[in-house]
């Protein structure tokens, strides 16, 4: 039976290096992959799937206005379907996913974010935690060593930030992982 998988993390986990070997696994059986990933992720072109460790792979995009059941119900050459970046589904992306795995029988397994800079959820997140049929935690380290489950938003001058769109890829900000303690405390890179 297939399933709707969700494996989630803080930043800088290994979610995008985890599905490109996941890829890279079916690719040798000889079986195929799908993959999707966000238009809104653009730091290293749109539709290429990137690891900070090196190795990247071309994606399909999706937007809010793709059907993902549409687009995969007569699908049957894919063993699989890869999507990065799912905490950019909306709710209906989720339920078609959820539909195509149980409906056409293919395997969906999604990564992403489970919560923004300021520990609100993403609402594909959101979803997928309710509609997955099995959900994992991918696990990193905060810069204290504690088990980091928070992100923040941090400027070019290393200040956190802590107002401003859900969704902001662009510009001098990059994001950090936190555990909890250092997300309220505001502890950002301090042991």
């Amino acid at each position: 039976m297939a399933k709707l998988y969700f494996r989630y993390s803080a930043m800088n986990a290994g979610k995008s290096t985890a599905l490109l070997q996941v890829a890279h696994n079916y690719g040798e059986h000889g079986r195929s992959v799908l993959i999707f990933t966000s238009e809104l992720d653009n730091r290293y072109g749109i539709g290429i799937i990137t690891s900070r460790l090196g190795p990247q792979r071309g994606a399909m995009t999706y937007n809010a206005s793709l059907d993902f059941f549409q687009r995969l119900k007569e699908e049957r050459e894919a063993a699989c379907i890869l999507v990065d970046e799912a905490q950019f589904l909306t709710k209906e992306q989720v339920r078609q996913l959820h539909r195509v795995a149980h409906v056409v029988g293919t395997p969906i397994i999604c990564y992403g974010l489970r919560s923004d800079f300021l520990g609100e959820p993403f609402p594909g997140s959101a979803h997928l935690l309710t509609l997955a049929d099995s959900i994992e935690e991918l696990k990193t380290v905060c810069a204290c060593g504690r088990k980091a489950t928070m992100n923040v938003r941090v400027d070019g001058g290393g200040r956190r930030v802590t107002e401003g769109e859900q969704i902001a890829i662009e510009g001098e900000h990059h994001y950090i992982q936190v555990c909890g303690r250092c997300f309220y405390d505001g502890a950002i890179g301090k042991i």
